[in-house]
């Protein structure tokens, strides 16, 4: 008896559905060990069997979806970016200061606090010379900041927030937030944690939030623990 093309389609279907899930499920995978394989070793130091051995598939698999190391090491770095440039796409003339630095500083404090290695990776990247991203460094972040810088420019004008150099400002609050991933151990240290809590984190979060806010001439906000973001930073896709 003859097929027809709504039986094939019913086979079909289900089974590239399942392909198409296996594949962004390997891919999270892989990402997700590389990205800590990465900032634990460095790029030179990591082998594409460490990676493997972590995200717990066969090394073939690693080959297969990213061909080599280094376009492993890329694709983690893009991931990172995306993460991070996200949330700044909030900034718009329209926006309103307050609500965009907190929503912004918390997204970063959340970036720092649930995918940590992602900042080391990105550290030891620009430590190392940038070379990986030089080119998206001195064109497409340059232009963002530029846009950005000019948002926070024209808040400034309007005499919606105090004076302040948007650059140098923007700079501060990478710094002050990637911070506590990039030097958790030195923090859990000083504190005497052995770890850092959801509530460790909580309480950081808002006080860098008074900092940035008070640099600003912007009232602080008042944010309850349950307040803080568990979604806001996509997971390694």
């Amino acid at each position: 008896m003859a097929r027809t093309a709504a039986d094939t389609t019913d086979t079909t279907q289900p089974q590239a559905q399942s392909q198409g899930r296996i594949r962004r499920e390997n891919v999270e995978r892989i990402l997700k060990a590389a990205e800590r394989v990465f900032a634990e070793a460095g790029f030179a130091g990591a082998t594409m069997a460490d990676i493997a051995e972590r995200a717990g598939l066969p090394k073939a698999n690693l080959h297969y979806y990213f061909g080599t190391k280094d376009d492993l090491y890329r694709a983690v770095l893009d991931n990172i970016l995306q993460m991070w440039l996200a949330p700044i796409g909030s900034f718009t003339p329209d926006a309103d200061p307050a609500a965009t630095l907190t929503a912004y500083v918390t997204a970063k404090m959340e970036a720092s606090r649930t995918r940590p290695h992602a900042s080391k990776v990105f550290a030891n990247e620009i430590l190392h010379g940038g070379t990986q991203v030089e080119r998206f460094l001195a064109e497409d972040l340059k232009a963002l900041v530029d846009a950005k810088a000019a948002v926070i420019d024209g808040w400034v004008a309007a005499g919606r927030m105090a004076p302040v150099d948007a650059r140098q400002f923007l700079f501060m609050i990478w710094a002050v937030t990637q911070h506590y991933a990039d030097f958790d151990t030195q923090i859990r240290k000083v504190l005497g944690r052995r770890t850092l809590t959801r509530q460790d984190f909580a309480a950081m979060t808002a006080e860098v939030l008074r900092l940035v806010l008070r640099a600003a001439g912007l009232p602080e906000p008042q944010i309850a623990d349950s307040e803080t973001p568990t979604d806001s930073v996509p997971s390694i896709s």
